[in-house]
C-alpha cells in the first residue's frame, strides 16, 4: 500500500462505498466544539458530511439545520449510537432527528463493537432503515480481526476503521478484506488523539506533524474514503481544509510520517489516554449486555 497513492485531487468527492453516497474526503465531527456558520463555511467549500457524534452539540445542530434548509440533498449526515439495547438505539435516533427537524439521516453508525453486534441491535437498525429513518448503517470497531466479518455483512455499508500514522495496522488486516463489494470507509483518530502533534514525542532529528500531514497522510491510502476531522473551531476548521488544498503525500512525506508514527506509537502508548482507551475497548468486547436491556 506504500506506493498506492491516490493522485486526484483531495477536493474532489467520491463514493462511500456500497452506501453510494457521493461524499467529501473530509468529514467534520460534532465533539470538540466546532459548529454554527463554521459548517456552512466548510459545505461551501465542498465539504458535506457531517458527524454529529459522541457529542451532540446544540452550536454543531444548528449548522447542520441551515445547511439542511438549503441543501438537504447535497448533505451527508452521519450521527452515532453507542447503545446497547434495541430500544434506546431507535429513541435516540428519533431525538437527533427532533432535534434536527429532519426525516431522516443518510448514516447511522453503530459505535465501538468489537464484535459483530447481536442480531437484536441489527435488526433494529435494520428496521429503522425500512422505515426511512436512516438510509445506511456505519459500524465501527477498535478491533481489526473483526473488520472482516464487519466488511461482508451486508447490513453495513460503511465501517469506520482507527488509522494513522501511529495506527497503521488496518493496512494488514483490514484493508486488504475490502475486496470488490467494498463498503464505505471513514478514518478517525487521524491525529492518534494528539499524540502525533506532540514535540516531545517526536525524535529530535524530525519535523513534528501538524493535524494537517495526518489527515493527508490518511487520504493518501486508496483505501479510505474519507478522514474524520474534529476541529475545535473555524482556526483549525481552516487547517482541516487545507489538508485538501496540499494533496496527497509523496513517497517522502509518508516515508517521514511512517517514521514518526512508529516511534509515537512507542513511546506514547503506555498510560496514554490512548492505552486507556485500549483497556476501554478489550472491556467493551468482552461486555455482554444483561437481559433487561435485551428489548
Amino acid at each position: 500500500l506504500d506506493c498506492m497513492v491516490e493522485t486526484a485531487s483531495l477536493h474532489d468527492k467520491v463514493t462511500f462505498g456500497r452506501t453510494g453516497l457521493s461524499v467529501s474526503r473530509l468529514a467534520i465531527g460534532s465533539s470538540y466544539g466546532v459548529g454554527g456558520a463554521d459548517l456552512e463555511r466548510a459545505f461551501e467549500r465542498g465539504v458535506n458530511f457531517m458527524f454529529w457524534g459522541l457529542r451532540r452539540t446544540a452550536t454543531f445542530a444548528a449548522g447542520v439545520k441551515s445547511i439542511a434548509r438549503k441543501d438537504r440533498e447535497g448533505l451527508v449526515l452521519a450521527i452515532q449510537s453507542y447503545s446497547r439495547s434495541a430500544l434506546l438505539m431507535r429513541l435516540s435516533v428519533e431525538s437527533a432527528l427532533r432535534r434536527l427537524g429532519l426525516d431522516h439521516v443518510d448514516l447511522l453508525t453503530l459505535g465501538w463493537w468489537n464484535e459483530r453486534p447481536p442480531q437484536r441491535i441489527v435488526d433494529a437498525a435494520l428496521a429503522l432503515q425500512q422505515r426511512g429513518k436512516v438510509r445506511h448503517l456505519m459500524i465501527s470497531s477498535h478491533h481489526r480481526p473483526t473488520f472482516e466479518q464487519l466488511i461482508a455483512d451486508p447490513a453495513f455499508g460503511a465501517v469506520m476503521v482507527r488509522y494513522s500514522a501511529a495506527h497503521p495496522g488496518a493496512e494488514r488486516e483490514v484493508f486488504p478484506h475490502l475486496g470488490e463489494r467494498r463498503p464505505g470507509v471513514l478514518g478517525f483518530t487521524a491525529t492518534r488523539w494528539g499524540t502525533l502533534l506532540s514535540r516531545e514525542l517526536v525524535p529530535a532529528e524530525e519535523r513534528t506533524p501538524t493535524s494537517v500531514d495526518c489527515y493527508r497522510f490518511v487520504l493518501s491510502n486508496p483505501a479510505v474514503n474519507v478522514s474524520l476531522a474534529g476541529p475545535k473551531d473555524g482556526a483549525q476548521l481552516d487547517l482541516a481544509l487545507s489538508a485538501l488544498d496540499r494533496g496527497p503525500m509523496d513517497a517522502d512525506e509518508l516515508a517521514w510520517m511512517r517514521r514518526v508514527g512508529a516511534v509515537v506509537r512507542t513511546h506514547a502508548r503506555k498510560g496514554s489516554p490512548v492505552d486507556t482507551l485500549d483497556k476501554i475497548a478489550t472491556a467493551f468486547r468482552k461486555l455482554r449486555t444483561p437481559a433487561s436491556a435485551q428489548r
